[in-house]
């Protein structure tokens, strides 16, 4: 139910499901929300959603789009309808969410260590339900054959200064070894995840080695008739087609990159691949918070009724772009920055603009992983911010 408990909307005396909100098609401006708010606009995330399928099908790539960045039924299920393979998630505990929502096909970025996840993988890949994750080392699928299976894993390759996988092609033999060789355990492929390395030559060399050691597992005999293998972030996916493509016809390549649903304003529209390869794309912000102005105390600032519980911060500050009077009169934010957050308020340097009180300003944001963290409902909305449904977004 959508009601005082949902941060955005103003309903204080009543509640309503997202079906009754959204077919009331109410605007933004018309005083049942309040602000802060986070949006997502409709015709962005279609079109979103439009371009990684193309591109996925132009390259053999199947999409397994990374569910940890909106974690939001209907988003899940666009992309699904869109032709997704399956989704990827981070932790058992996202497993969990989307094996309650019916998510058929489940990839877990991870090795898992947790004796009551692996005991309930088991349990539900038993039951019929199609769930991996990954393995980066004997103890990992030790821990997993304990359980006594059905488990299917992905040895993991990494590199220095990253997360996970394991550094050389001798560990990665090593512990698609030990998980070929365990009872009930199954090794279906290898992952990789090249997100981390700052330019395209250290990618490039990255991705070549997945290859190496796809072909060295493959002549060691330890891979399935084709195997998956999997990468992709959503800052290099255009790289992972370029250098995984020449196995495409003896793997299955599965691409998890997942802020291009949603992308953003800020470290994903200067890193997209489609700035690389603009015929490819393009992708669009499809969320916005929109904020009003508290204060304007001394020349030169303004602070608005935003903070680091409303928008994310870590990978870049939000962005303004639009300045709304209560008149009901949009202008270009230009000469607003933003400068710095706290909990509740944000910071914008003022020079050559013009805002008072009372002014809403639209900012784009950076980082949609942690924009969706910090609602639980959201509204979609349509060109003229017209709401036509309500997301609801897990943990």
């Amino acid at each position: 139910m959508i009601g005082w408990q949902s941060k955005g909307f103003w309903s204080p005396d009543e509640s309503r499901t997202p079906e009754q909100v959204a077919a009331d098609r109410p605007s933004i401006f018309g005083g049942e929300f309040t602000w802060p708010l986070l949006v997502v606009r409709q015709s962005a995330v279609e079109t979103n959603i439009a371009t990684m399928a193309a591109f996925c099908r132009r390259h053999g790539l199947d999409f397994a789009p990374h569910a940890k960045t909106t974690m939001a039924p209907a988003l899940l299920e666009a992309q699904l309808r869109a032709g997704a393979w399956g989704m990827t998630v981070a932790t058992p505990n996202q497993a969990l969410v989307l094996r309650r929502l019916g998510i058929e096909r489940v990839l877990i970025a991870n090795e898992i260590l947790d004796p009551s996840a692996l005991r309930w993988l088991a349990a539900e890949s038993s039951a019929g339900w199609e769930v991996y994750f990954q393995v980066d080392s004997v103890i990992g699928v030790t821990a997993a054959a304990a359980t006594g299976g059905p488990l299917r894993v992905l040895a993991e390759l990494g590199h220095a200064d990253g997360r996970t996988g394991v550094r050389t092609l001798d560990e990665l033999e090593t512990v698609a070894r030990a998980a070929a060789d365990a009872p009930g355990v199954e090794l279906v492929g290898l992952a990789g995840y090249e997100g981390q390395l700052p330019d395209q030559a250290g990618v490039d060399e990255f991705l070549d080695r997945l290859v190496e050691g796809f072909e060295r597992l493959t002549k060691a005999g330890l891979l399935p008739p084709r195997p998956i293998v999997t990468a992709g972030g959503s800052a290099w996916f255009d790289r992972v087609a370029d250098r995984l493509g020449g196995i495409g016809s003896r793997a299955r390549l599965i691409l998890r990159s997942g802020a291009s649903v949603t992308h953003d304003d800020g470290f994903y529209r200067e890193r997209t691949p489609f700035v690389r390869v603009p015929d490819e794309g393009p992708l669009t912000a499809a969320l916005e918070i929109w904020a009003q102005v508290l204060s304007a105390p001394e020349p030169g600032l303004a602070i608005v009724g935003m903070g680091k519980r409303d928008a994310p911060f870590d990978e870049g500050l939000p962005v303004p772009w639009e300045i709304r009077s209560g008149d009901g009169s949009v202008r270009a934010a230009d000469g607003l920055r933003v400068s710095k957050m706290n909990d509740h308020h944000t910071y914008l340097d003022v020079d050559g603009a013009e805002v008072v009180p009372g002014d809403l300003i639209r900012f784009g944001i950076s980082h949609p992983c942690t924009a969706f963290d910090k609602w639980r409902d959201i509204p979609m909305v349509d060109d003229e911010r017209r709401v036509v449904d309500v997301l609801h977004t897990y943990l």
